[in-house]
């Protein structure tokens, strides 16, 4: 992958040629893009920017103030996950094609099937899940959910289970209005959980689609640190693969941290 100095011009110039309103401004130590009228900011991070979490999350306050939402858009997500952003964008601006949740089929997903959509249409790629189940249009899957299994919560009752929605991700250009909902539904109807767990990441989300779902925020953590090497464009959380160190030629990059979702049954 390496450093580019022309990435911020890239993004930009992608944008207007999709006939999007963009207006770059600096703000400090950030390149700022305003999308649509100011409804969306982004702040384009370039891996050897010297910046801290608390910047980011103090920008973040100043702009949701003025009722903006800012997407914090790192060098290395947009040159691994170019087509994934645009993808969020065009869903954040509501551009997308709009198909709903009564229109589509709900089936099972192989994990192989699923590891494949997700890496192509979710910006953070796949993860193990124990239940992949998607939503099919026309018998194309056009929605995937993925679960963990049923875990005791024993400090909440002896009987009382909860499970983790790990993904949810759309096709590119694809909205499926209550998709998300439809699945959850499925699964909780299968397994019978008491209460459903997921989390937004704060860099994306405001979290308006699982607050719309009926899930409670309930908590707020903290920034995630991770390691990134600038040739293969990898991305690694400290402590994944026993990587409890920085490697000389890795980048050390974190996110604004994740809003935590319960939905209870």
């Amino acid at each position: 992958m390496g450093l580019r100095e022309d990435w911020k011009t890239e993004v930009e110039f992608i944008l207007r040629n999709e006939n999007i309103q963009v207006e770059s401004r600096d703000h400090g130590c950030f390149h700022l893009l305003f999308i649509a009228g100011n409804e969306l900011l982004i702040n384009l991070i370039s891996l050897n920017q010297s910046v801290t979490a608390e910047q980011l999350l103090l920008l973040q306050e100043e702009y949701h103030l003025k009722q903006i939402q800012v997407i914090q858009l790192w060098e290395d997500v947009w040159i691994a996950k170019k087509d994934q952003v645009l993808s969020r964008i065009h869903s954040m601006l509501g551009l997308n094609k709009r198909i709903h949740g009564r229109s589509t089929t709900v089936g099972k997903v192989s994990k192989a099937d699923a590891a494949l959509f997700l890496e192509q249409y979710h910006l953070q790629g796949s993860v193990n899940a124990r239940y992949c189940y998607g939503l099919y249009f026309k018998e194309e899957l056009v929605a995937l959910a993925t679960f963990s299994n049923k875990r005791r919560m024993k400090q909440r009752g002896e009987n009382y289970s909860s499970a983790e929605l790990i993904r949810f991700a759309t096709k590119e250009g694809l909205t499926v209005v209550g998709g998300m909902s439809k699945l959850i539904k499925y699964y909780a109807k299968l397994y019978g959980p008491d209460d459903l767990m997921t989390y937004a990441d704060r860099d994306w989300s405001l979290g308006n689609g699982y607050t719309s779902a009926g899930f409670k925020l309930v908590a707020v953590t903290d920034p995630i640190f991770m390691f990134v090497n600038p040739t293969l464009g990898k991305r690694y959380v400290q402590g994944d693969n026993q990587l409890n160190r920085k490697e000389p030629n890795e980048i050390t990059v974190f996110n604004t941290g994740n809003l935590k979702y319960i939905l209870d049954f």
